[in-house]
């Protein structure tokens, strides 16, 4: 497994579309919607199929091997 992404947001959530984007752990939108529909996509170690899915502080996200630590501003 490769390092741990620490993202910090500023408001009280973003969408988990958005987060693959912001992340750069998808090229687009349209290349997070096929991560996410085809179940390559956890938060908090539950399968997550819908991208507008509120990722808040505290929440782990894992796509494929890499994870991501949200925090708050």
């Amino acid at each position: 497994m490769t390092d741990t992404i620490d993202f910090t947001i500023r408001g009280e959530h973003i969408t988990l579309d958005a987060l693959l984007k912001a992340t750069v752990l998808a090229s687009s939108g349209g290349d997070a919607k096929v991560h996410i529909a085809e179940g390559r996509v956890a938060v908090n170690g539950e399968p997550e199929l819908r991208r507008g899915r509120k990722v808040r502080p505290g929440d782990l996200v894992l796509a494929g091997a890499q994870r991501v630590q949200v925090h708050g501003a």
